[in-house]
């Protein structure tokens, strides 16, 4: 092994590392931002609701068999 080895970082991690020392509160307001859209409380009984009013699709939705 070579002294002088570094281990290898990618552009990627390089710039991703830049952007966090830059504005330190980047990942709290991902966070709230996920929170926003993701994470939410499933409505159970509305659930049901929707799945007991699904119907069933045709096996294939291009053709109707019924029509010449």
């Amino acid at each position: 092994m070579h002294f002088f080895w570094k281990p290898y970082k990618s552009d990627v991690t390089n710039f991703i590392d830049e952007l966090k020392a830059k504005k330190p509160t980047l990942e709290a307001e991902q966070r709230a931002g996920r929170g926003l859209l993701w994470d939410r409380e499933i409505d159970r009984s509305a659930q049901a609701q929707f799945r007991s009013a699904r119907v069933p699709q045709a096996a294939y939705v291009y053709y109707s068999w019924d029509k010449p």
